[in-house]
């Protein structure tokens, strides 16, 4: 399974960026698809997830409200619409695919997953 993901830039505090990552084969039913972000000289820090079939979602507590995971099942696609940005948003965020059917406590843990996708930098200005 290969994942791109893409739609990163440079964008001020406040503003909104939208990233996508699109997956070469479908999702099973139960898998879990999700974002993470990693900052420099921290670790890799779960973002967001869904289940596929459900389209049930968790979130981190520091994006509730402001982030919004989404997918296109024909586009075996995953969306991560992200508004009122801040510069601590600063980050390489990554895409994901588990291999297994996650429970949703184990859907924020990165090894979870088996697939990664490259990752699309994402700055924040303030």
């Amino acid at each position: 399974v290969q994942l791109q993901a893409y739609g990163g830039g440079l964008v001020q505090a406040g503003g909104s960026l939208r990233l996508s990552c699109a997956a070469s084969e479908r999702a099973f039913t139960g898998n879990a698809l999700g974002w993470f972000r990693q900052a420099p000289g921290k670790e890799r820090e779960f973002v967001a997830a869904l289940r596929w079939n459900t389209g049930s979602t968790r979130y981190a507590d520091p994006v509730k409200g402001r982030f919004t995971i989404s997918r296109d099942n024909a586009k075996n696609t995953i969306y991560l619409q992200m508004n009122s940005l801040k510069p601590e948003d600063t980050a390489v965020y990554y895409c994901a695919k588990s291999s297994g059917n996650p429970t949703t406590l184990y859907m924020g843990l990165p090894r979870t997953y088996a697939y990664w996708g490259q990752g699309t930098q994402v700055t924040v200005s303030s």
